[in-house]
């Protein structure tokens, strides 16, 4: 009863309940963020993940440019359903590279994390070109123009700098050879040896199957590459942390 009578004198007196509310809230803030200034990465490593290749990079951009991301997220989140319908939930490190993430804030289409090898190439030419013909009940806006707006890659090696600047590991030699890298990728008769060790799993062939790289190459190689660097049938959470 004592300890009810004391309750009631802090919700009785506003100035006194705010005090004590805002030690609580810095405790429990302290508890929490304090332990991270002593880990040097709050970001378990996974083997097979590696920077974007120029092609996918480039993919990444348009997906970013068209606004993909406004109504598909990359965050399958660790709950049964989800799993169940998309696959292994989200690692952190699966975003380690993105500037921005792409967890998204919202799913008018599905998630998109594991979509990498789910459709062949021709689905998605078609899915893109006319969604309500793969989808009929998709609100998705037709994105066919991709396949008609043809890409050099000019820039390539500045936007790879650029990456680099905010933590991306991309080397010198990746800088070097990122226009040989852009065009081998969409050409399955080029060599592909220098591409393949720089960018393990990099999936190489015309995506679009017509003429030239187009921007819609470009998307098609980003999309068919989410989800496929780790290989989870091996992989375990480190759960020393």
């Amino acid at each position: 009863m004592a300890i009810l009578d004391k309750h009631t004198i802090l919700e009785k007196n506003v100035m006194l309940l705010a005090i004590v509310s805002f030690l609580v809230v810095s405790i429990g803030g302290i508890v929490q963020i304090a332990p991270l200034f002593w880990l040097e990465n709050t970001i378990e490593d996974v083997e097979g993940m590696r920077p974007y290749s120029p092609l996918e990079l480039t993919g990444r951009d348009i997906y970013l440019r068209e606004g993909c991301y406004v109504c598909h997220s990359q965050m399958i989140r660790p709950m049964r359903d989800e799993v169940e319908r998309y696959g292994n939930y989200s690692l952190a490190a699966e975003s380690k590279y993105d500037h921005p993430f792409q967890w998204g804030s919202k799913r008018t289409g599905p998630d998109l994390a594991r979509v990498g090898g789910r459709y062949s190439d021709a689905w998605h030419v078609d899915h893109l070109s006319n969604p309500q013909a793969v989808v009929p009940e998709s609100i998705m806006p037709k994105y066919g123009f991709l396949k008609d707006r043809l890409i050099t890659p000019e820039n390539i090696e500045d936007r790879l700098r650029t990456d680099r600047m905010v933590g991306v590991p991309y080397t010198e030699e990746m800088i070097a050879n990122a226009k040989a890298d852009f065009k081998a990728q969409a050409d399955p008769d080029a060599d592909t040896e220098g591409l393949l060790t720089r960018y393990p799993k990099a999936q190489v062939r015309n995506f679009d199957t017509a003429a030239g790289i187009s921007e819609m190459d470009a998307m098609i190689a980003y999309l068919q590459m989410l989800g496929t660097l780790v290989d989870f049938s091996t992989f375990t959470p480190d759960v020393s942390r």
